[in-house]
């Protein structure tokens, strides 16, 4: 089972079990999480995919660390004008760990209605 999830504008593929690294969320180690922008949601049977969301569907994690990235470094340079500016930039991260995907049981009792 797998899902395909938003996060900070930019889009994951998850498994239950996996850590994942995220853009920065709100919370303290150990504090648990609910990831409810679930674009895409598969098991072993069928494929749900959103539009854009699938309705009902929820990532549930565990956060594991808060960090904060490696380094980059930002050099702008024009020549013989003698213009050079260096900026750094750090850019901060949580890593989650996905506990369970919930399919969405929504969605099913709606498609029996």
């Amino acid at each position: 089972m797998y899902a395909v999830i938003n996060s900070g504008g930019k889009q994951v593929k998850v498994t239950p079990g996996e850590v994942v690294r995220l853009e920065y969320l709100e919370g303290k180690v150990g504090d648990k999480v609910s990831l409810e922008d679930v674009l895409l949601v598969s098991d072993d049977k069928d494929v749900k995919v959103g539009t854009p969301l699938v309705k009902g569907a929820k990532v549930a994690g565990t956060i594991v660390e808060q960090g904060r990235g490696d380094k980059v470094t930002i050099f702008k340079f024009k020549r013989r004008k003698m213009y050079r500016r260096k900026q750094g930039h750090r850019q901060s991260f949580t890593a989650v760990m996905v506990d369970s995907i919930g399919a969405a049981k929504a969605a099913k009792a709606a498609k029996k209605e």
